[in-house]
């Protein structure tokens, strides 16, 4: 069952999520989950793969967001996060508008690409990488009308490495936003198909033996 096509779409989806979600951890706590953060951050670089695991590449490190997938779709009365659900479903949003402009998409790739090799001589998650992701989503999706408004702490978001981390993570949002639809995923999608979507977030929490609780 885990590798047909709606599981590694959902998984996608599962990065969408995880990026918002680390972008309020760190909007609101200057703190995110270590393994989670780099996961998104290496998967920015993977441009060329033909399937969501090959972006990824260890599937377990999206569990951040398959959980959340999970807290959002649950049809019970335990309280949701208004707040990762709007910054996933604004990184939905931005990424249509961004398939409609091929030349700023081209543009991204080409900063992505330099950004990679600077991630080669120091660290995916060094901070001058940071603030190379971070201006290419300024340069680019930022200058959309439609614009994604983080709130946190003043004391962190006026801190420039902390702004970095954020607009980085929001790229690579889009980038699993992107993937999400090239594996056939719609957002009309996460209204009428909740239950596949729940379903199979907890097939793979459960290949890897995830505690969902």
């Amino acid at each position: 069952m885990i590798g047909s096509d709606l599981h590694l779409r959902i998984l996608a989806l599962a990065g969408v999520f995880q990026a918002a979600t680390l972008v309020k951890q760190l909007a609101k706590t200057n703190r995110v989950n270590e393994e989670a953060f780099l996961a998104s951050i290496q998967s920015v670089f993977i441009l060329n793969a033909i399937n969501a695991e090959e972006v990824y590449q260890n599937p377990e490190k999206l569990s951040l967001g398959l959980q959340e997938l999970i807290r959002h779709f649950t049809n019970n009365k335990a309280p949701k996060d208004p707040e990762i659900a709007r910054y996933a479903l604004s990184l939905l949003h931005l990424e249509r508008k961004l398939s409609a402009q091929p030349k700023m998409l081209e543009l991204i790739r080409t900063g992505i690409g330099r950004a990679r090799i600077q991630a080669t001589h120091f660290t995916p998650t060094h901070e001058n990488v940071m603030a190379n992701l971070a201006s290419i989503y300024t340069d680019t999706i930022s200058t959309f009308s439609f614009r994604i408004h983080v709130t946190g702490e003043p004391h962190y978001l006026n801190q420039t490495p902390i702004l970095n981390k954020v607009r980085t993570l929001l790229l690579c949002g889009i980038r699993s936003a992107v993937l999400w639809h090239q594996m056939g995923g719609r957002n009309w999608q996460l209204l009428i198909s909740r239950g596949a979507i729940l379903q199979t977030a907890h097939e793979w929490l459960k290949e890897y033996a995830i505690d969902t609780t």
